[in-house]
């Protein structure tokens, strides 16, 4: 269920020490000044898919403003992609200025000082990732940030449709496909700054890092089909299967061996939940394993006990916990 913050029930005197408050917890310390002296319904919605916050913003006029002050107190690290959809976004950071309309989108990193300026009632989604989540070098990183990062570019088009995406389902997603859906977005990222920094060729539609990236999204998304084959991967993304093979080879794996990987990490993160509402069977039907003995035999293989022994260990520590939490109440 997503988390909703909003000023709808606020009274108007209340809004704007609320919506302060709402905008630091869902992002990082931040100065939020208003325009308005009566401050207009503002909302956030956020979902959390792994390591990676997906926040619905609407809201009146503001500025909030990163200070080197608040850095210097220490908080998380982060990076946030923001894709406007309505009003202009003027962003401050790293010697660069850009006015972010739209249909664009921006980067900006919560590690060094940055402005943000909405002069009018605007609206947003917000990707928020952590900064150690992207292997890049953080000179590369701040050829983008406050820049505008439009469909000018194969990656950028490719990262922009993407996220588009990613906003339309966010909420539709199971929580359990976060983690493979934020180390997507990652890769994109790096392919985009590749690009930026000359590091791959720019006549190139795409770069293999780049379509190596969609195919795992269109894994992760395809998880529960049992007919996820090399032969129809290849041809959902126009490649040959040659090809495909040789993409993960730079993984040093197999396609087979990542999808069954990943397979058995969703089963897996499934059977720890407790209350425990699904059967084994059950489970591992969801995920795409056919035959509950091959399922059995490659999940004790890759963590050591079966599956139904993972599921009561599982359910053992959770009593555990809430008896520790009950008697630390008491």
């Amino acid at each position: 269920m997503p988390s909703v913050l909003s000023t709808s029930s606020i009274a108007v005197s209340e809004r704007a020490e609320f919506w302060r408050n709402a905008v630091v917890t869902t992002f990082v310390p931040l100065v939020v000044d208003l325009h308005e002296e009566e401050p207009s319904t503002a909302t956030i919605s956020s979902r959390q898919l792994g390591t990676l916050q997906v926040s619905q913003v609407t809201a009146g006029p503001q500025t909030v403003v990163r200070s080197r002050r608040m850095i210097a107190r220490g908080s998380a690290e982060y990076l946030t992609l923001t894709m406007q959809h309505r009003g202009t976004a003027r962003l401050e950071q790293d010697g660069h200025t850009a006015l972010v309309r739209p249909g664009e989108f921006s980067l900006r990193d919560s590690r060094r000082p940055y402005t943000k300026e909405l002069t009018e009632a605007f609206g947003f989604t917000a990707f928020q990732l952590p900064r150690a989540a992207l292997d890049v070098a953080d000179n590369d990183l701040q050829t983008l940030t406050a820049t505008v990062l439009s469909d000018g570019s194969p990656s950028a088009a490719l990262i922009a449709t993407y996220l588009r995406g990613l906003a339309r389902s966010a909420g539709d997603l199971a929580p359990v496909l976060g983690s493979g859906l934020a180390a997507t977005t990652c890769d994109l990222l790096a392919v985009l700054i590749q690009e930026r920094t000359g590091q791959s060729a720019p006549e190139a539609p795409e770069t293999a890092r780049a379509m190596l990236a969609r195919i795992k999204d269109y894994l992760i998304r395809h998880l529960s089909d049992p007919d996820l084959s090399p032969e129809a991967i290849a041809a959902a993304h126009h490649i040959s299967v040659r090809y495909l093979h040789k993409l993960f080879e730079h993984e040093e794996t197999t396609i087979s061996r990542w999808i069954q990987r990943r397979r058995l990490d969703m089963c897996r993160r499934e059977l720890e939940r407790t209350p425990v509402v699904s059967s084994v069977s059950a489970v591992a039907h969801r995920w795409g394993f056919v035959s509950p003995a091959h399922f059995s035999r490659v999940f004790r293989t890759a963590y050591g006990m079966s599956p139904r022994e993972w599921q009561a260990a599982a359910r053992a520590q959770g009593v555990i916990r809430r008896t520790l939490q009950v008697e630390a109440a008491a």
